[in-house]
Protein backbone atom coordinates (compact mmCIF):
# COMPACT_ATOMS: atom_id res chain seq x y z
CA UNK A 1 0.00 0.00 0.00
CA UNK A 2 1.45 3.38 -1.06
CA UNK A 3 2.17 5.80 1.74
CA UNK A 4 0.18 9.00 2.01
CA UNK A 5 1.69 12.11 0.46
CA UNK A 6 3.56 14.28 2.97
CA UNK A 7 3.15 18.03 2.47
CA UNK A 8 4.97 20.64 4.55
CA UNK A 9 3.11 23.96 4.83
CA UNK A 10 5.52 26.75 5.78
CA UNK A 11 4.23 30.30 5.15
CA UNK A 12 5.27 33.53 6.78
CA UNK A 13 2.72 36.10 7.92
CA UNK A 14 0.76 37.95 5.25
CA UNK A 15 1.62 41.39 6.59
CA UNK A 16 -1.41 43.30 7.83
CA UNK A 17 -3.76 40.43 6.99
CA UNK A 18 -3.14 37.10 8.70
CA UNK A 19 -0.53 35.51 10.95
CA UNK A 20 1.81 32.81 9.73
CA UNK A 21 0.10 30.28 12.00
CA UNK A 22 -3.38 31.06 10.68
CA UNK A 23 -2.17 31.18 7.08
CA UNK A 24 -0.64 27.74 7.56
CA UNK A 25 -3.88 26.26 8.87
CA UNK A 26 -5.81 27.79 5.95
CA UNK A 27 -3.36 26.19 3.52
CA UNK A 28 -3.75 22.85 5.29
CA UNK A 29 -7.51 23.08 4.83
CA UNK A 30 -7.05 23.73 1.11
CA UNK A 31 -4.72 20.73 0.76
CA UNK A 32 -7.12 18.35 2.49
CA UNK A 33 -10.00 19.34 0.22
CA UNK A 34 -8.11 17.62 -2.59
CA UNK A 35 -5.80 15.14 -0.87
CA UNK A 36 -7.89 14.04 2.10
CA UNK A 37 -5.42 11.39 3.21
CA UNK A 38 -2.31 13.60 2.97
CA UNK A 39 0.02 14.04 5.94
CA UNK A 40 0.17 17.82 6.33
CA UNK A 41 2.69 19.43 8.67
CA UNK A 42 2.11 23.13 9.43
CA UNK A 43 5.40 24.86 10.23
CA UNK A 44 5.03 28.67 10.18
CA UNK A 45 8.20 30.67 9.47
CA UNK A 46 9.49 34.25 9.51
CA UNK A 47 12.51 36.17 8.24
CA UNK A 48 13.53 38.15 11.30
CA UNK A 49 11.45 41.19 10.37
CA UNK A 50 7.93 42.23 11.23
CA UNK A 51 5.90 39.25 12.40
CA UNK A 52 8.85 37.21 13.69
CA UNK A 53 7.92 37.77 17.32
CA UNK A 54 4.32 36.62 16.91
CA UNK A 55 5.30 33.65 14.77
CA UNK A 56 7.94 32.31 17.13
CA UNK A 57 5.80 32.89 20.20
CA UNK A 58 2.92 31.08 18.53
CA UNK A 59 4.80 28.00 17.38
CA UNK A 60 6.66 27.52 20.68
CA UNK A 61 3.69 28.08 22.98
CA UNK A 62 5.28 31.19 24.44
CA UNK A 63 3.82 34.54 25.43
CA UNK A 64 4.05 38.19 24.43
CA UNK A 65 5.15 40.41 27.29
CA UNK A 66 5.13 44.20 27.69
CA UNK A 67 7.76 46.50 29.11
CA UNK A 68 8.01 50.25 29.51
CA UNK A 69 11.10 51.59 27.72
CA UNK A 70 12.68 54.79 26.46
CA UNK A 71 11.54 55.44 22.91
CA UNK A 72 13.83 56.60 20.11
CA UNK A 73 13.29 60.27 20.97
CA UNK A 74 13.60 59.76 24.72
CA UNK A 75 9.89 59.48 25.48
CA UNK A 76 8.34 56.66 27.51
CA UNK A 77 6.63 53.98 25.41
CA UNK A 78 5.20 50.51 25.97
CA UNK A 79 6.94 47.84 23.91
CA UNK A 80 6.34 44.13 23.44
CA UNK A 81 8.81 41.28 23.38
CA UNK A 82 8.40 37.53 23.12
CA UNK A 83 9.10 34.87 25.75
CA UNK A 84 9.44 31.59 23.89
CA UNK A 85 8.03 28.36 25.20
CA UNK A 86 11.42 26.96 26.20
CA UNK A 87 11.51 29.45 29.08
CA UNK A 88 15.05 30.49 28.14
CA UNK A 89 14.80 32.35 24.82
CA UNK A 90 13.58 35.90 24.32
CA UNK A 91 12.67 37.43 20.95
CA UNK A 92 12.89 41.19 20.59
CA UNK A 93 12.13 43.26 17.49
CA UNK A 94 14.08 46.49 17.86
CA UNK A 95 11.48 48.23 15.71
CA UNK A 96 9.15 47.99 18.70
CA UNK A 97 11.56 49.90 20.95
CA UNK A 98 13.59 52.10 18.61
CA UNK A 99 11.85 51.87 15.25
CA UNK A 100 11.28 54.41 12.52
CA UNK A 101 7.52 53.90 12.72
CA UNK A 102 7.64 55.28 16.27
CA UNK A 103 8.90 58.68 15.09
CA UNK A 104 6.65 61.17 13.26
CA UNK A 105 8.13 62.03 9.89
CA UNK A 106 8.68 65.67 10.84
CA UNK A 107 10.70 64.66 13.92
CA UNK A 108 13.01 62.10 12.33
CA UNK A 109 16.60 62.93 13.19
CA UNK A 110 19.24 60.18 13.53
CA UNK A 111 21.57 62.65 15.22
CA UNK A 112 19.29 62.37 18.27
CA UNK A 113 17.49 59.01 18.16
CA UNK A 114 18.68 56.27 20.49
CA UNK A 115 18.64 52.49 20.93
CA UNK A 116 18.47 52.88 24.73
CA UNK A 117 14.99 51.33 24.84
CA UNK A 118 16.25 48.16 23.17
CA UNK A 119 18.78 47.77 25.97
CA UNK A 120 16.03 48.26 28.52
CA UNK A 121 13.96 45.51 26.90
CA UNK A 122 16.98 43.18 27.01
CA UNK A 123 17.51 44.12 30.65
CA UNK A 124 13.91 43.17 31.48
CA UNK A 125 14.29 39.81 29.75
CA UNK A 126 17.50 39.18 31.71
CA UNK A 127 15.66 40.05 34.91
CA UNK A 128 12.97 37.51 33.95
CA UNK A 129 15.59 34.79 33.61
CA UNK A 130 16.18 34.66 29.85
CA UNK A 131 19.71 33.97 28.60
CA UNK A 132 19.23 33.32 24.89
CA UNK A 133 18.18 36.16 22.62
CA UNK A 134 16.97 36.44 19.06
CA UNK A 135 17.01 40.09 18.02
CA UNK A 136 15.42 41.42 14.83
CA UNK A 137 17.04 44.72 13.91
CA UNK A 138 15.07 45.88 10.87
CA UNK A 139 13.22 49.19 10.71
CA UNK A 140 15.42 51.27 12.98
CA UNK A 141 15.15 55.03 13.51
CA UNK A 142 18.68 55.22 14.89
CA UNK A 143 22.31 55.74 13.88
CA UNK A 144 24.08 55.36 17.23
CA UNK A 145 26.02 52.14 16.67
CA UNK A 146 24.10 50.45 19.47
CA UNK A 147 25.61 52.88 21.99
CA UNK A 148 22.26 53.55 23.66
CA UNK A 149 21.56 49.83 24.00
CA UNK A 150 24.96 49.32 25.60
CA UNK A 151 24.44 52.23 28.01
CA UNK A 152 21.16 50.72 29.18
CA UNK A 153 23.04 47.51 30.00
CA UNK A 154 25.68 49.27 32.07
CA UNK A 155 28.38 50.19 29.54
CA UNK A 156 29.86 53.69 29.84
CA UNK A 157 30.80 55.66 26.74
CA UNK A 158 33.05 58.52 27.76
CA UNK A 159 34.33 61.76 26.28
CA UNK A 160 37.92 62.95 26.58
CA UNK A 161 37.21 64.36 30.05
CA UNK A 162 35.71 61.10 31.30
CA UNK A 163 32.10 62.26 31.17
CA UNK A 164 29.27 59.99 30.02
CA UNK A 165 28.01 60.67 26.54
CA UNK A 166 24.45 61.73 25.88
CA UNK A 167 22.20 59.61 23.68
CA UNK A 168 22.06 59.75 19.90
CA UNK A 169 24.34 59.39 16.91
CA UNK A 170 25.88 62.83 17.18
CA UNK A 171 27.20 62.11 20.68
CA UNK A 172 29.63 59.60 19.17
CA UNK A 173 31.54 62.56 17.68
CA UNK A 174 33.01 62.98 21.17
CA UNK A 175 33.58 59.35 22.19
CA UNK A 176 37.08 58.82 23.57
CA UNK A 177 36.74 55.73 25.73
CA UNK A 178 34.51 52.75 26.50
CA UNK A 179 34.23 51.18 29.95
CA UNK A 180 32.50 47.77 29.96
CA UNK A 181 33.23 46.92 33.58
CA UNK A 182 29.62 47.76 34.50
CA UNK A 183 28.04 45.61 31.77
CA UNK A 184 25.32 43.45 33.28
CA UNK A 185 26.99 40.14 34.15
CA UNK A 186 23.88 38.29 33.00
CA UNK A 187 24.33 39.77 29.52
CA UNK A 188 27.93 38.51 29.46
CA UNK A 189 26.74 34.95 30.03
CA UNK A 190 23.95 35.18 27.44
CA UNK A 191 23.99 34.41 23.73
CA UNK A 192 22.69 36.81 21.10
CA UNK A 193 21.60 35.87 17.59
CA UNK A 194 20.95 38.98 15.54
CA UNK A 195 18.73 38.79 12.46
CA UNK A 196 20.74 40.85 10.01
CA UNK A 197 19.81 40.67 6.33
CA UNK A 198 22.17 43.31 4.93
CA UNK A 199 25.94 43.20 4.47
CA UNK A 200 26.77 46.90 4.74
CA UNK A 201 29.94 47.86 6.62
CA UNK A 202 29.75 50.36 9.46
CA UNK A 203 31.14 53.37 7.57
CA UNK A 204 31.92 54.68 4.12
CA UNK A 205 29.81 55.10 0.97
CA UNK A 206 28.05 51.77 1.59
CA UNK A 207 27.87 52.24 5.35
CA UNK A 208 25.06 52.80 7.81
CA UNK A 209 24.87 56.57 7.53
CA UNK A 210 25.19 56.95 3.76
CA UNK A 211 22.79 54.18 2.77
CA UNK A 212 20.14 54.27 5.47
CA UNK A 213 20.52 57.74 6.96
CA UNK A 214 18.28 59.56 4.44
CA UNK A 215 15.20 57.45 5.23
CA UNK A 216 15.71 58.30 8.90
CA UNK A 217 15.72 62.03 8.24
CA UNK A 218 19.44 62.71 7.72
CA UNK A 219 20.50 65.59 5.51
CA UNK A 220 23.75 65.37 3.50
CA UNK A 221 25.52 67.34 6.23
CA UNK A 222 24.16 65.00 8.92
CA UNK A 223 25.29 61.95 6.92
CA UNK A 224 28.84 63.26 6.79
CA UNK A 225 28.88 63.94 10.53
CA UNK A 226 27.25 60.63 11.44
CA UNK A 227 29.67 58.66 9.27
CA UNK A 228 32.61 60.44 10.87
CA UNK A 229 31.16 59.76 14.32
CA UNK A 230 30.80 56.04 13.61
CA UNK A 231 34.36 55.97 12.29
CA UNK A 232 35.54 57.48 15.57
CA UNK A 233 33.38 55.01 17.49
CA UNK A 234 34.93 52.08 15.57
CA UNK A 235 38.44 53.29 16.41
CA UNK A 236 37.61 53.44 20.12
CA UNK A 237 35.98 50.00 20.01
CA UNK A 238 39.14 48.64 18.38
CA UNK A 239 41.39 50.27 20.97
CA UNK A 240 39.35 49.54 24.11
CA UNK A 241 37.49 46.33 23.27
CA UNK A 242 39.86 44.72 20.78
CA UNK A 243 37.15 44.25 18.14
CA UNK A 244 37.41 45.50 14.58
CA UNK A 245 33.86 46.21 13.45
CA UNK A 246 34.29 48.96 10.88
CA UNK A 247 34.42 46.76 7.79
CA UNK A 248 32.50 43.82 9.25
CA UNK A 249 29.67 42.76 6.88
CA UNK A 250 26.38 43.61 8.57
CA UNK A 251 27.93 46.05 11.04
CA UNK A 252 26.11 48.89 9.29
CA UNK A 253 22.68 47.33 9.78
CA UNK A 254 20.20 49.42 11.78
CA UNK A 255 22.44 52.46 12.04
CA UNK A 256 25.44 50.47 13.21
CA UNK A 257 23.49 48.37 15.70
CA UNK A 258 24.81 45.22 14.03
CA UNK A 259 28.35 46.33 14.83
CA UNK A 260 27.35 47.36 18.34
CA UNK A 261 25.95 43.92 19.10
CA UNK A 262 29.22 42.30 18.05
CA UNK A 263 31.33 44.84 19.95
CA UNK A 264 29.45 44.83 23.24
CA UNK A 265 27.70 41.44 23.40
CA UNK A 266 29.78 39.16 21.17
CA UNK A 267 26.68 38.55 19.05
CA UNK A 268 26.42 36.44 15.93
CA UNK A 269 24.96 38.18 12.87
CA UNK A 270 22.91 35.83 10.71
CA UNK A 271 20.21 36.01 8.05
CA UNK A 272 16.91 36.16 9.90
CA UNK A 273 15.28 33.39 7.92
CA UNK A 274 18.17 31.03 8.73
CA UNK A 275 17.77 31.72 12.45
CA UNK A 276 14.08 30.91 12.27
CA UNK A 277 14.50 27.81 10.11
CA UNK A 278 17.00 26.43 12.60
CA UNK A 279 14.72 27.24 15.52
CA UNK A 280 11.73 25.43 14.00
CA UNK A 281 14.01 22.55 12.90
CA UNK A 282 12.85 22.79 9.31
CA UNK A 283 15.35 20.15 8.28
CA UNK A 284 13.51 17.47 10.24
CA UNK A 285 10.13 18.56 8.89
CA UNK A 286 11.38 18.17 5.33
CA UNK A 287 12.27 14.51 5.84
CA UNK A 288 10.11 12.33 3.55
CA UNK A 289 8.29 15.43 2.26
CA UNK A 290 6.81 15.20 -1.24
CA UNK A 291 5.80 18.86 -1.54
CA UNK A 292 6.36 22.17 0.24
CA UNK A 293 3.86 25.02 0.23
CA UNK A 294 5.07 28.42 1.37
CA UNK A 295 3.63 31.93 1.13
CA UNK A 296 3.73 35.62 2.01
CA UNK A 297 1.70 38.76 1.52
CA UNK A 298 3.28 39.90 -1.75
CA UNK A 299 5.58 37.82 -3.91
CA UNK A 300 7.87 40.03 -6.00
CA UNK A 301 11.51 40.61 -6.91
CA UNK A 302 12.35 41.58 -3.32
CA UNK A 303 11.37 38.10 -2.15
CA UNK A 304 14.60 36.66 -3.52
CA UNK A 305 16.65 38.64 -1.01
CA UNK A 306 16.43 36.02 1.73
CA UNK A 307 12.76 36.45 2.55
CA UNK A 308 11.28 33.46 4.35
CA UNK A 309 9.69 31.77 1.28
CA UNK A 310 13.07 31.70 -0.47
CA UNK A 311 14.82 30.33 2.60
CA UNK A 312 12.24 27.55 2.78
CA UNK A 313 12.43 26.89 -0.97
CA UNK A 314 16.20 26.64 -1.00
CA UNK A 315 16.18 24.09 1.81
CA UNK A 316 13.56 22.10 -0.06
CA UNK A 317 15.51 22.25 -3.33
CA UNK A 318 18.60 20.83 -1.63
CA UNK A 319 16.45 17.74 -1.05
CA UNK A 320 14.79 17.71 -4.47
CA UNK A 321 11.36 18.68 -3.11
CA UNK A 322 9.07 20.81 -5.35
CA UNK A 323 7.81 24.10 -3.91
CA UNK A 324 4.57 26.02 -4.46
CA UNK A 325 4.03 29.56 -3.14
CA UNK A 326 0.57 30.93 -2.36
CA UNK A 327 0.71 34.69 -1.84
CA UNK A 328 -1.60 37.61 -1.31
CA UNK A 329 -0.54 39.11 -4.62
CA UNK A 330 2.01 38.65 -7.38
CA UNK A 331 4.04 41.83 -7.67
CA UNK A 332 6.76 43.31 -9.84
CA UNK A 333 9.04 40.71 -11.48
CA UNK A 334 7.76 37.95 -9.24
CA UNK A 335 8.92 35.41 -11.83
CA UNK A 336 12.47 35.82 -10.54
CA UNK A 337 11.57 33.52 -7.65
CA UNK A 338 11.50 30.59 -10.09
CA UNK A 339 15.29 30.84 -10.30
CA UNK A 340 15.54 30.61 -6.51
CA UNK A 341 13.64 27.45 -5.69
CA UNK A 342 9.94 28.30 -6.04
CA UNK A 343 8.49 26.18 -8.86
CA UNK A 344 5.02 27.72 -9.09
CA UNK A 345 3.19 30.69 -7.59
CA UNK A 346 -0.46 31.64 -7.17
CA UNK A 347 -2.26 34.70 -5.83
CA UNK A 348 -5.23 34.37 -3.49
CA UNK A 349 -7.48 36.94 -5.18
CA UNK A 350 -9.82 35.29 -7.68
CA UNK A 351 -11.74 38.44 -8.63
CA UNK A 352 -11.27 42.22 -8.38
CA UNK A 353 -11.29 43.30 -4.74
CA UNK A 354 -9.72 45.90 -2.48
CA UNK A 355 -6.83 45.21 -0.12
CA UNK A 356 -9.21 45.62 2.81
CA UNK A 357 -11.54 42.99 1.35
CA UNK A 358 -8.76 40.48 0.71
CA UNK A 359 -7.31 41.07 4.20
CA UNK A 360 -10.68 40.56 5.87
CA UNK A 361 -11.20 37.28 4.01
CA UNK A 362 -7.58 36.12 3.94
CA UNK A 363 -8.10 32.68 5.51
CA UNK A 364 -10.84 31.67 3.11
CA UNK A 365 -8.99 33.03 0.09
CA UNK A 366 -5.76 31.24 1.07
CA UNK A 367 -7.62 27.95 1.51
CA UNK A 368 -9.33 28.33 -1.87
CA UNK A 369 -6.11 29.24 -3.70
CA UNK A 370 -4.29 26.32 -2.11
CA UNK A 371 -7.10 24.00 -3.13
CA UNK A 372 -6.79 25.10 -6.75
CA UNK A 373 -3.02 24.64 -6.67
CA UNK A 374 -3.55 21.10 -5.39
CA UNK A 375 -6.06 20.41 -8.15
CA UNK A 376 -3.41 21.33 -10.74
CA UNK A 377 -1.01 18.94 -9.00
CA UNK A 378 -3.66 16.21 -9.14
CA UNK A 379 -4.09 16.81 -12.87
CA UNK A 380 -0.34 16.45 -13.33
CA UNK A 381 -0.31 13.26 -11.28
CA UNK A 382 -3.03 11.73 -13.47
CA UNK A 383 -1.23 12.69 -16.65
CA UNK A 384 2.04 11.18 -15.43
CA UNK A 385 0.47 7.92 -14.26
CA UNK A 386 -2.10 7.54 -16.99
CA UNK A 387 -4.89 7.41 -14.40
CA UNK A 388 -8.08 8.99 -15.84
Amino acid sequence: MARAMKIVVAPQAFKGSISAVDAGHAMREGVLRVFADAEVEVTPVADGGDGTLQTLVGITGGAVRSVGVTGPLGEHIEAQWGALGDGNTAVIEMARTSGLALVPRERRNPMLTTTYGLGEAIEQALEDGFRKFIIGIGGSATNDGGAGMAQALGVRLLDVEGRDLAHGGQALERVAGIDVSGLDARARESTFLVACDVSNPLTGPEGASAIYGPQKGATPEMIERLDSALHRFAKVVRADLGRDIEDLPGAGAAGGLGGGFVAFLDAELRAGVNIVLDLVDMESHLERADLVITGEGCLDYQTIYKKAPIGVAQMAKERGIPVVCVSGSLGERYGLVHDHGIDAAAAITSSPMSLDESSANAAGLIAAATEQAMRFIEVGRRLSTGVP
